[in-house]
């Protein structure tokens, strides 16, 4: 089992926690209240800096209740926190744009995580052709 060593910048928020068969994904929660008026950006402090296991990088997405309880988007869709993001002052923040005038209390989970492996180390090979059938169109259906 992996460990993660974390540092909290607040005891007023719960402590993550893994919750085996629920999902393999970790709630993050706000540590500080936030009010912002519809179109307004900010980076809403998670409360927490984390040193990953070597060879990891965590992945951090809105929760499918975000924008439904918030109106709120988190402007880089996936954010990426690799390994190196580690020090004592590197808290971890959600980037978000309010579509309409909002409150994000402080405790309130409003993003989760995951930690991935990072990508292997590759080599592009250059072709003239890949061989394979044309599908068209976009994604799965082909359509365009």
């Amino acid at each position: 089992m992996e460990k993660i060593k974390i540092k909290y910048f607040t005891q007023e928020i719960e402590k993550l926690a893994y919750i085996d068969g629920k999902s393999d994904w970790i709630d993050l929660r706000a540590s500080e209240t936030v009010e912002m008026k519809a179109g307004e950006f900010r980076l809403i402090p998670l409360g927490v800096a984390m040193e990953l296991p070597k060879g990891y990088e965590a992945h951090v997405v809105p929760r499918s209740s975000t924008f439904q309880n918030y109106g709120l988007l988190q402007v880089n869709s996936c954010g990426v926190i690799d390994g190196s993001y580690c020090g004592d002052g590197d808290m971890w923040k959600m980037p978000v744009y309010a579509t309409r005038d909002t409150v994000v209390h402080k405790n309130d989970r409003i993003c989760q995580f995951r930690i991935m492996e990072n990508q292997p180390e590759i080599q592009f090979e250059e072709t003239a052709s890949l061989e394979n059938k044309d599908r068209g169109g976009f994604g799965t259906t082909g359509i365009s």
